[in-house]
């Protein structure tokens, strides 16, 4: 058996290639958009990708099931649990969909995957077990558990509510959840947990940075399953409730699109953007959405292009800030620190259904056009006035624990939802525990024509007769 994890930092998403060595068939399961790298990982290990699963309709990303399946006819293993409400729609009719219920078995040459419905992060996951028959193996080595359990946590399951909407759900899916984890209780210890997600990911509140790990230890060490297993429900509820960040805005969208069947690339292919030069800015200020990847947030507060965005490249800030700001129809122009960053930028935005990448430039070619440059002023904390109109852009949990008095607390993820509830008295003075989700807030607000300051700095700094 081959067995790959193949992992999208920016989105601390895992992926994962199974293939029969024997056979030479392989199957990719949970992938993204830009189907390449698994194509090319398979390649290299002499195996041809002849299947995709899914563990659940995805909220943080586009998956690639619909392209594999239409572009390269692969056959899909897709839910058929979780009611109505949650089928794979794009999928139905389909010769090459295959929807799986609970107990379902299927081989990708001489290995075998079996499908246990795992539900309470969505009502229609499924995790899958999968045994190496090929090997000689009689039990499962590895439990492919998508954003049911994590290493160090489980799936969260108020995303329903906290991103597509659905209210009420947020309680009755954790209780499912709590019966989906007690429902473990007789597989091995043995077992490999191969989770969907990473430390990073807001699919979790305290994921682990091992990339695997094993059933028995998640059992003993992992606070949330351990609580499941030993807690009555009702403080498991409370305790798997309690703190989960608030979800980027393009998290509904991506629940819409994976049900539906996310778009098909033009021609299979990544988009294309073209160069643009200082002189063509005129094209773009006022009519696109423009990102900023620069890494450096005071050189960008000191000068950037007018109504750009801050969404620096590392750090899988990129999704986040042009998810939580960009329509997804906009056209798109990036600010680059050099050529090199447009590919992978062009790849973390397809992955969450922004398609429309049309233009590039060189920060350094972009802040030589004169009448388009603009900057705003940063402040450290220590010096924030004492009067100062104050946005919070932490979580609601981190300011309900300490937050300056009188400040307005709306998580920058969140803020385009809730831009009417911005104070309009300004100069507005953001915040956040460190300075990066600030500086990102603090751009958006600035594109959306607000007068802005950057407080840019730990928390700590701010002076204690200003914090309740």
């Amino acid at each position: 058996m081959f067995l790959r994890q193949i992992t999208d930092s920016s989105l601390a998403q895992n992926a994962y290639l199974i293939g029969c060595q024997r056979t030479g068939e392989a199957m990719i399961v949970d992938p993204e958009r830009d189907l390449d790298r698994y194509f090319q990982v398979a390649a290299e290990n002499d195996l041809r990708i002849t299947a995709v699963a899914e563990t659940h309709i995805h909220a943080d990303y586009l998956s690639g099931a619909r392209e594999l399946v239409e572009r390269h006819g692969v056959t899909a293993y897709l839910s058929g649990e979780g009611g109505p409400d949650w089928q794979f729609e794009w999928a139905k009719g389909n010769p090459h969909a295959r929807f799986l219920k609970h107990g379902d078995v299927f081989r990708v040459g001489n290995i075998e995957l079996k499908a246990l419905l795992t539900p309470g992060h969505t009502p229609e996951h499924l995790s899958f077990l999968v045994t190496d028959i090929g090997g000689g193996a009689d039990e499962p080595v590895a439990f492919l558990t998508g954003d049911f359990i994590f290493v160090g946590d489980v799936g969260r399951p108020d995303l329903l509510e906290s991103a597509a909407g659905q209210a009420g759900v947020m309680e009755p899916s954790a209780r499912t959840l709590y019966a989906s984890l007690r429902a473990t209780a007789d597989l091995p210890e043995h077992l490999q947990i191969l989770p969907a997600h990473g430390a990073g990911s807001a699919c979790g509140k305290a994921l682990g940075a091992v990339p695997s790990s094993v059933l028995g230890y998640e059992r003993k060490f992992n606070a949330a399953f351990r609580e499941a297993l030993t807690a009555p429900e009702d403080r498991f509820v409370r305790h798997i409730l309690a703190g989960q960040p608030e979800p980027p805005l393009y998290f509904a969208r991506m629940k819409r699109d994976n049900k539906l069947g996310p778009a098909l690339l033009p021609d299979g292919k990544l988009p294309a953007p073209k160069r643009v030069s200082a002189a063509q800015l005129g094209d773009w200020i006022g009519k696109a959405a423009i990102l900023d990847l620069r890494a450096d947030r005071a050189a960008f507060a000191a000068a950037h292009l007018q109504g750009a965005l801050f969404a620096p490249l590392p750090g899988g800030r990129l999704p986040i800030a042009a998810g939580s700001y960009v329509a997804e129809d906009a056209r798109i122009l990036l600010v680059v620190e050099n050529e090199a960053q447009s590919d992978e930028a062009v790849r973390q935005l397809i992955r969450i259904g922004l398609d429309r990448i049309e233009g590039w430039i060189t920060s350094a070619e972009a802040l030589t056009a004169s009448g388009f440059i603009t900057s705003y002023p940063r402040i450290t904390p220590s010096d924030l006035p004492a009067d100062a109109t104050v946005l919070d852009v932490r979580g609601a949990e981190e300011f309900a624990s300490r937050h300056v008095k009188g400040a307005k607390n709306i998580a920058y993820t969140r803020l385009a939802a809730r831009f009417d509830e911005v104070p309009v008295a300004g100069p507005l003075h953001v915040h956040c525990a460190g300075g990066m989700r600030a500086a990102i807030a603090a751009a958006y607000l600035a594109s959306r024509g607000r007068e802005v300051v950057h407080v840019d700095g730990p928390f700590a700094e701010i002076p204690g007769g200003m914090i309740s």
